[in-house]
């Protein structure tokens, strides 16, 4: 991603849940208590990239006890996973996290959950399936009367607006061009049959 990527930054400002397992001195602040050292066992919501710098930095003192461990967010619970294994297209990713596959591929990096892998590989690509389906139904441009175009140009409209609502970013990327490689067939196809 480019460094200046927008939904990249807003990826890595997503919290993820972490536990300090050592008394850190002066960071008290962070569990809104100043002046006071940061105890071990306290839970403190950090940015992905903070957590991911504290993970990656975690080497362990001389006992080999880490300072820091994570969980998975709730974007990726227990739950949430449960219902992607169900049936992935009934879950909305966007409610979950505006960003989540970008927070997924990141915790991917940094858990040791196997299973998260193959129930996000098999959700992205029962998703993308109907992501396509709808990008090409949805909201296509027809002309009536005197060669005025109705319709979206995006796909969007009625049951298309509803289904974009629960979509998180790549999906919104990915739907936007599936619908212009669809809308640019077509219209190729029309200049064809009129040569």
């Amino acid at each position: 991603m480019p460094y200046y990527d927008i939904d990249s930054i807003l990826t890595d400002a997503e919290k993820i849940p972490c536990t300090f397992q050592l008394d850190i001195p002066d960071l008290g602040y962070l569990d809104n208590t100043p002046n006071q050292p940061l105890k071990a066992g306290t839970k403190v919501n950090l940015p992905l990239w903070l957590a991911e710098m504290l993970v990656i930095a975690n080497t362990g003192g001389p006992d080999n006890k880490t300072f820091v461990t994570f969980d998975l967010p709730r974007a990726l619970g227990n739950d949430v996973i449960q219902a992607l294994k169900a049936d992935p297209r009934a879950v909305p990713l966007r409610d979950q996290s505006a960003h989540f596959y970008g927070l997924a591929t990141h915790m991917m990096d940094l858990s040791e959950e196997q299973e998260l892998g193959s129930v996000l590989r098999k959700t992205f690509v029962t998703r993308a399936a109907e992501i396509s389906l709808h990008a090409r139904k949805v909201g296509g441009v027809s002309t009536k009367g005197k060669g005025k175009e109705e319709g979206s140009n995006l796909g969007i409209g009625g049951a298309g607006e509803e289904f974009l609502r629960g979509l998180d970013e790549w999906e919104r990327k990915l739907f936007r061009k599936a619908h212009d490689g669809a809308k640019s067939g077509k219209e190729w196809m029309d200049s064809i049959k009129k040569n």
